[in-house]
């Protein structure tokens, strides 16, 4: 839907576009790469290479420069050239196409790649499901003797908080999240927010709540469109700002890595040094503390970014090859050619195998959990219930009727917030009806 109103809204301005003027000296050096006079200016014997660039780029300046005869007679009459030509109009539509199609296809393979890794930790949440220890005396043990611990927490002091960063970044490359982070998470999770359930499916939430975040992962914003746009304004011959900006969506997917596996070690961290040893099991405590300016949700922002940045530079790639062919000189040096791809083949597979995994279960370690914690039959149960209670509420006093209410007539709406929020602190029963 998006796609076909950005094509509708320029179709409808084109004619506006085309009228919009610049001085002719900016056609000159907002040009992508060389000209053909500064190809033949730089050489005196120009090669057979070289003419076939020039031809090129000659043609790539008459269809996306010169454009019509009636919006080029109307900057020629002010002394100025066309900002962009019909032609220019319409690779931009080819443009747009492609980065779409590129975006959606990248996001699914991410989600199919990332969401098969999760799937493993099925058998994870099987073996605890099975668990059938008893209710006996728990055994006091010292912190340090849990593996959760000794695998990161490094110590108190500004020594340690440099080590354990330096940890979180190289963790991220190899076991991301082992079945030791995998259980205690999960039992730090079900203690805060359903203790009355400890047999609660937490894969199953975990992979509810990623589904709902796809939907904002696969989508296209506003202001992903404004950062394509600055690219194109930058994209100017000699500052190579197809190649530079390779590197951003690369840098963020590492911090965004590290600052996940930091999480975890914050978690171990807050155990360690608040107890010396601990009765029972290891107990962890979720909180918004741990994650950027207390906000969970700003990672999912920038792996939307992530993958938006990656999928628009592979677009870029294949658009200028199959527009102006793999010999022209927009398309750049090969050696600044493949290290793009590389990165994109690197991005792509460290966010599927590790960060996706990663952010599907660290942002559950915050301090409120999702209304996927309730399945969709159950979520459209309580909505509906507490639709029906007001209505007839509402009924009975536009009515009039002094009558007594009901236990179900004198239930509002602010009850089903109260139950979204605390779905497991009414007992047992509660926590079960979650499934």
């Amino acid at each position: 839907m998006l796609l076909g109103f950005i094509s509708l809204l320029l179709t409808v301005c084109q004619g506006k576009i085309q009228n919009i003027c610049i001085r002719p000296s900016w056609t000159l050096h907002m040009l992508p790469c060389q000209g053909e006079d500064e190809v033949r200016a730089g050489e005196a014997a120009p090669t057979k290479e070289h003419l076939v660039t020039a031809q090129i780029i000659g043609r790539i300046g008459r269809r996306l420069l010169s454009g019509g005869a009636a919006e080029v007679d109307v900057c020629r009459s002010k002394g100025k050239a066309p900002l962009m030509s019909l032609e220019a109009i319409h690779q931009l539509h080819i443009f747009i196409f492609v980065l779409a199609i590129t975006h959606v296809v990248f996001s699914v393979l991410t989600m199919l790649l990332g969401g098969a890794k999760i799937h493993q930790w099925k058998l994870w949440e099987d073996a605890i499901q099975k668990d059938t220890a008893g209710n006996g005396p728990k055994k006091v043990n010292n912190v340090h003797n849990f593996e959760f611990i000794r695998e990161h927490f490094k110590g108190i002091g500004k020594d340690s908080r440099i080590l354990s960063w330096l940890h979180s970044f190289f963790k991220q490359f190899y076991g991301s999240v082992s079945k030791t982070d995998y259980t205690t998470m999960r039992l730090g999770f079900i203690m805060t927010h359903c203790r009355g359930n400890l047999k609660f499916d937490f894969h199953k939430y975990m992979l509810r709540v990623l589904e709902s975040d796809f939907k904002k992962v696969v989508g296209i914003s506003w202001y992903l469109w404004v950062f394509v746009v600055i690219f194109l304004l930058l994209n100017v011959n000699g500052w190579h700002t197809y190649f530079w900006i390779a590197f951003i969506p690369l840098i963020l997917l590492l911090a965004v890595g590290t600052k996940l596996e930091h999480v975890i070690a914050q978690l171990a961290q807050d155990v360690a040094e608040k107890h010396s040893a601990v009765e029972g099991d290891l107990i962890v405590k979720p909180s918004d503390d741990h994650f950027w300016f207390g906000r969970p949700r700003i990672i999912l922002f920038l792996i939307h970014f992530i993958l938006f940045q990656n999928a628009f530079e592979i677009a870029f790639f294949f658009w200028i090859l199959t527009t102006y062919g793999f010999n022209s000189c927009i398309m750049g040096q090969v050696g600044f050619i493949v290290p793009r791809l590389v990165i994109g083949l690197i991005i792509q597979l460290l966010c599927s195998y590790s960060t996706l995994p990663l952010y599907a279960i660290v942002t559950q370690m915050g301090s409120f959990y999702k209304k996927e914690i309730f399945n969709e039959h159950v979520q459209q149960g309580v909505l509906g219930w507490a639709q029906k209670a007001k209505m007839k509420k509402g009924f009975k006093k536009s009515n009039g009727a002094a009558q007594s209410t009901s236990p179900v007539d004198s239930v509002g709406p602010s009850t089903k917030v109260e139950m979204v929020r605390r779905p497991a602190r009414e007992g047992n029963d509660a926590g079960e009806s979650i499934e």
